[in-house]
């Protein structure tokens, strides 16, 4: 099984499955040409469309191409996401034949109240809950919401490959570091995040593994983090690493 990031838009990755005999999957294609090019290029048969919450640059161009090519569409119960064919909601499992392909839904909701992320195959998609290094704003969850969504994807076995929706991982190395300035797994995340970038690559996906070592937002109760944000309360520490994270501004060297 071929897995390919497409970027789109200013910094969206959409995700392409694809299987030895052409069949495809994509994961919330924001526009639809990256996905048209892509299948032309690849001779490839579109068959699914997941999709992980209802914001326009994740899930743009899934209208159009279902239109076109008759695949399913895969999306949260959310009356926002209008080009929904299956509604899945948290344990719910998807399974494709073509390509051959088993996705357990998980509820993550913080970022959006009905955001989900599919994990499978060694593989977790996870939209805007997880990045590499970071995690989304919540735009309609609490910090409760979204901590406890982080805290079931850092549950999953280490080395599932994080799929998210943006390249924010170089910037995220930044902030990361002014919070963990000794953490040496995130100094070498962070070389290494900046050499690919600096050559055209993605830096995703990551591996929770990497996740687990690098990202502040899943080290609330790591000992340099709590030393670094104080408090007893891991709630309290998270909503105020996300604060700090909104109000952080990268000084250049």
């Amino acid at each position: 099984m071929r897995l390919i990031a497409l970027p789109a838009l200013a910094d969206n990755y959409i995700w392409l499955l694809a299987d030895a005999a052409g069949a495809a999957v994509v994961v919330d294609p924001g526009e639809a040409a990256p996905v048209y090019t892509a299948l032309a290029r690849e001779g490839l048969r579109l068959r699914a469309i997941l999709l992980t919450h209802h914001h326009p640059d994740h899930i743009g161009g899934a209208a159009t191409l279902a239109a076109q090519t008759g695949a399913e569409v895969y999306a949260p119960v959310d009356e926002r996401i209008a080009a929904a064919t299956v509604r899945v909601g948290d344990g719910d499992r998807v399974r494709l034949a073509e390509p051959d392909l088993d996705f357990t839904v998980i509820a993550v909701p913080g970022h959006t109240r009905s955001h989900v992320a599919y994990h499978g195959n060694g593989l977790l998609f996870c939209g805007d809950t997880l990045f590499s290094v970071g995690c989304g704003r919540m735009f309609e969850g609490t910090p409760e919401q979204m901590l406890a969504s982080l805290d079931r994807l850092a549950a999953l076995p280490g080395d599932t490959r994080v799929c998210c929706g943006h390249e924010y991982t170089v910037a995220n190395c930044a902030f990361a570091r002014s919070v963990d300035p000794h953490n040496a797994a995130l100094q070498a995340r962070s070389a290494q995040a900046a050499q690919l970038r600096a050559h055209g690559a993605p830096t995703l996906p990551s591996t929770l593994d990497d996740e687990r070592a690098c990202n502040p937002f899943l080290r609330v109760d790591c000992a340099a983090l709590v030393d670094a944000l104080g408090g007893t309360d891991r709630v309290a520490r998270f909503a105020d690493l996300r604060r700090r994270k909104d109000d952080y501004k990268a000084v250049a060297a």
